[in-house]
């Protein structure tokens, strides 16, 4: 299965990914953008997150 990852160090807090894709990504206690686990990721909703990233940290493992 793919999932979507953030490199956390690169991810500069946009939100971007939240505004296009909040069933999975969300911002968690410690303040930064995490992955929902999920069993399956919408594939189109996180492809749009990838595309829309001006950092360019999030793509599929």
């Amino acid at each position: 299965m793919k999932q979507p990852v953030v490199e956390l160090s690169d991810c500069i807090l946009c939100e971007v990914c939240r505004e296009v894709c909040p069933s999975v990504f969300r911002l968690n206690d410690a303040g930064y953008i995490e992955v929902a686990d999920l069993t399956v990721y919408p594939e189109a909703e996180v492809n749009e997150a990838i595309a829309n990233c001006p950092a360019g940290c999030i793509a599929w493992m």
